[in-house]
């Protein structure tokens, strides 16, 4: 080793550059954050999102989507609907029991 490759070998190298990725499914349903480079889908994201990652989104176009989480379904009596044990709405029951049948509103 001469004088010039010692010298070179002491200079500090270049930092990698921090990634910060959100990986996400076909749907645009997140799977994770990571700051790997790994397989998949992905988008890059800003450390804020990434430290502070929010709820309720979807990817779409490359681009973090917020969901409106202000529209809540529920369950209310109906005419059609899927039939359930009068006393119990967690128990599917046959259309010819006796049953009270339940939709989204």
């Amino acid at each position: 080793m001469n004088e010039q490759e010692f010298w070179a070998a002491l200079t500090p190298a270049e930092p990698k550059p921090i990634l910060y990725r959100l990986y996400y499914d076909d749907q645009g349903q997140p799977l994770f954050y990571s700051q790997e480079d790994l397989p998949g889908n992905y988008i890059d994201i800003t450390r804020e999102v990434y430290v502070n990652p929010p709820t309720h989104i979807r990817v779409v176009d490359n681009n973090i989507v917020v969901l409106d989480t202000s529209i809540v379904k529920r369950l209310y009596p109906a005419k059609t609907g899927i039939p359930c044990h009068p006393t119990d709405v967690s128990i599917v029951v046959k259309k010819t029991e006796p049953n009270i049948k339940w939709s989204l509103r």
